[in-house]
Formats: C-alpha cells, structure tokens, sequence
C-alpha cells in the first residue's frame, strides 16, 4: 500500500517544523520548535509566511529576545515572533 502524495500546504508545514525543530542551538529548537508543533496545523498560509520570516533572524538574536533577556527592537518585531515569545515555546 503507498501513501497518497502530500500537498503543498502540507509539504510546507513538514519542513517549516523541521526548520523550527532543527534550528542549531537547543534554546531556540525548544522556543520555536514547540510553538511551531503545537500551532503548524492551523496556520493560514500567511502565518507561515510571517513564521518563515521570523525563523531567517539569527538563533542568538532570537534567544535573547525570545527569553527576554533583550527586548525585540521595533525593525523586526511582529505579531509572529511577539506570539512565540508570549507562548514560551509551548
């Protein structure tokens, strides 16, 4: 029996969950990669647009300002990354 082929919204959440998953540093796999698993099913195809643009910051970048130990400056904050940081990760 084969598996019937994914679509392309699909395919797109596969791999956007990797990517969050699999970030390089354990902080931000935990942050991103748990907000990312709990939500992916139910994002529009414009949350993944602003999720994909979160996850092209820096990990450093991200960890610091995803566990608030400095503030996300104004040309990068977005309602994506301010809903990870206020999830925690989860």
């Amino acid at each position: 029996m084969t598996e019937s082929p994914l679509s392309p919204v699909q395919t797109r959440r596969r791999r956007l969950l990797f990517r969050a998953t699999h970030r390089g540093t354990h902080e931000t796999d935990l942050l991103i990669g748990g907000f990312v698993g709990a939500r992916i099913e139910a994002m529009s195809e414009p949350d993944m647009d602003a999720l994909e643009e979160v996850m092209e910051l820096p990990d450093a970048d991200l960890a610091d300002w995803l566990t608030g130990r400095l503030p996300i400056p104004p040309g990068v904050d977005s309602p994506m990354l301010r809903a990870i940081k206020d999830a925690g990760g989860k």
